[in-house]
């Protein structure tokens, strides 16, 4: 057999679908909250400092700016720091990377909690591997050592010089009579730059509870990407968190961050309240070391195999023949699938048999992990309240070693929200919870980021304006309008690094890495042109938004089913200009056919040398 099924995976006659949707959809239905995205407030006024204060590197003061550039790129993140890489790349120079952090790496420059790692495959997250010659040291690298390295190819690339951090952007405003955007900042900077990549990334702005009574804590309260080492003790390298010995800590949340963080709490808190409205997936991690044996028999183009394999595992299907290099629950769906139709020598199935076949797989997944909780959790109430009720994938997916045995441990408490769904309020010693009070030290707010919120809570800025004061929160209030996903009309010289209306591969790195290509060879051939400016006609637009709409994969009925979260925008839905329910996805409308095909539609528009739908002017 080239692929193995899951050890524990149940046959499809052990486990009852219909009733297992009904439950799903009990399950999701009393978590839905009628303030939607309403339910988390805004890091602004006197939550600022969970969003602006910076606890890892000293604000340093500054002169404003003052100055003409070519390029502004808004983030120094992976998205931005792919971006300035393309740029190298092309030969573009005169640009500037602006960052309210201290440095670059985006997320893994906050995130610094005590347990933090890639959770996916590394060999695959990590960008330019065999360019830089750099190999992590574990398949779940460790997000210190994420940080380092994306701060290397900073440093390789020349990205530092000019580098604006410790800085806010505040208004984004397209000038007319200059041809360029202004860019205003909180610390009082004026650029003006010809073209703007807009590379803030999907984890950019901190999501908080709006929990009543959250002035009135007076203990240490604080989000967990801005982690307070001087509060716990122990620093990332070495997360030995002896302060919180005294302590009554709680954390609120159980995604994808708490996973990897509950484990060292409840290892040095004195007592640990963990706060969940929403059990995740937590399947086993089985990390393990780089192997230098095995780095030596990799052949150059190594990590886009690789990168393909995973996409395919993640997102598509295994091809016949095709072995799951990754094994992990990012790919279990497929591989179960793929060992199954390797036992019956492959039968052309339908795509409706593969659906149905994959859904099926889906439930036999889930199912396996939640006897796995039964397997590891000695008390069976909180074994319950742990296990995952909805579709795989409806919750990122997650891993760990550690994380279910916590909760064998004396000092931790599993307290479940989802019946008043969520706290139901903070006092000035702790909070209340199913109408009872916890008095506590610490409150740590592990809730995630404005992944997708509404674009002013997702971007933070205060204005942003293309021609004729056109607001960019009103040009895409309820859909996005792109061209190849990274231009809009009205907002010329504009490029926006992310996932809307493009192709989507299951490492992030990749689609900043091939958006970021597509952006430099439109300013490039736009500067070898003589042109000031380069935006997409409406019509150009309005064929290509339509186009990603007759190839779209429907996913609404599985996105409306999915539990309450940053996939389906908590739950609620969007209203179109038809007054048609749409959901909105965190993916942004994806492009149907698939990521190979959207790579070869822009190679083939690239290709094709004239620039076709874009005005230069």
């Amino acid at each position: 057999m080239i692929n193995e099924k899951s050890p524990g995976l149940p046959s499809a006659d052990e486990i009852d679908i219909p009733a297992l949707k009904k439950k799903y959809e009990l399950e999701r239905d009393r978590r839905i909250r009628k303030e939607g995205q309403q339910q988390y407030v805004q890091p602004k006024a006197e939550f600022a400092e969970a969003y602006e204060g910076d606890p890892y590197t000293p604000v340093k003061s500054r002169a404003a700016v003052s100055e003409e550039i070519e390029i502004a790129i808004l983030g120094g993140g992976w998205s931005g720091i792919m971006a300035g890489v393309q740029l190298r790349k092309a030969g573009i120079d005169g640009f500037r990377v602006i960052d309210h952090a201290g440095d670059f790496g985006g997320v893994w420059y906050w995130n610094r909690y005590p347990g933090l790692q890639c959770d996916n495959d590394a060999y695959c997250y990590l960008p330019l591997l065999e360019e830089t010659g750099f190999m992590p040291t574990k398949k779940f690298t460790d997000g210190w050592e994420i940080r380092e390295y994306a701060q290397s190819i900073a440093a390789q690339y020349n990205l530092y010089e000019g580098a604006l951090f410790h800085t806010m952007v505040s208004a984004l405003r397209w000038d007319e009579s200059l041809q360029r955007w202004r860019i205003s900042t909180q610390q009082g900077d004026e650029i003006r730059a010809r073209h703007v990549i807009l590379a803030n990334g999907l984890l950019n702005i901190p999501k908080l509870p709006g929990i009543p009574g959250i002035n009135d804590f007076k203990g240490r309260l604080f989000h967990t990407a801005r982690w307070d080492y001087d509060y716990t003790g122990g620093d990332q390298k070495n997360p030995e968190m002896n302060k919180l010995a005294n302590k009554r800590v709680a954390i609120v949340g159980t995604g994808a961050t708490a996973i990897q963080l509950v484990p060292f709490l409840g290892k040095y808190a004195k007592h640990f309240y963990v706060l969940q409205r929403t059990p995740s997936c937590v399947d086993t991690r089985r990390n393990s070391v780089t192997d230098p044996e095995w780095v030596k028999t990799l052949k150059p183009g190594w990590q886009a195999e690789r990168r393909a394999n995973f996409h395919r595992g993640a997102n598509e299907s295994f091809l016949r023949g095709e072995k799951d290099l990754i094994c992990d629950i990012w790919t279990e769906v497929n591989r179960n699938l793929a060992a199954e139709r390797e036992e019956q020598d492959w039968p052309e199935l339908t795509l409706e048999e593969i659906m149905a076949r994959y859904e099926e797989m889906d439930f036999r997944v889930m199912e396996r992990l939640r006897r796995r909780v039964d397997s590891i959790v000695r008390d069976k109430q909180t074994a319950e309240l742990l296990k995952p009720y909805y579709r795989y994938q409806c919750k990122r997916p997650t891993s760990n070693d550690d994380f279910y045995d916590t909760f064998n441990r004396p000092n931790v408490e599993l307290i479940d929200v989802s019946e008043s769904q969520g706290v139901e309020r903070l006092t000035e010693n702790g909070f209340v919870a199913n109408g009872k009070e916890y008095e506590v030290d610490c409150i740590m707010f592990a809730s995630g980021y404005e992944v997708t919120s509404d674009l002013d809570r997702r971007w933070g800025f205060e204005v942003f304006e293309g021609r004729g004061g056109f607001s960019m929160y009103d040009n895409w209030n309820g859909s996005y309008k792109t061209f190849h996903g990274v231009m809009t009309h009205g907002f010329p010289n504009l490029f926006v690094i992310g996932l809307n209306q493009g192709g989507l591969n299951s490492s992030l790195t990749v689609n900043f890495e091939e958006q970021s290509r597509h952006v430099a060879y439109i300013i490039q051939q736009a500067k070898e042109r003589g042109a000031t400016t380069v935006e997409p006609t409406r019509t150009a637009q309005d064929g290509y938004v339509q186009h990603i709409r007759d190839t779209a994969v429907d996913r609404t009925e599985w996105i409306k089913a999915c539990t309450p979260g940053y996939f389906n925008n908590e739950g609620k839905p969007d209203v179109d200009e038809n007054g048609n329910e749409k959901y909105r996805f965190y993916l942004g409308e994806i492009y149907g056919p698939g990521w190979d095909a959207f790579m070869k539609l822009l190679e083939d528009w690239r290709q094709q040398g004239d620039l076709d739908g874009l005005y230069l002017q």
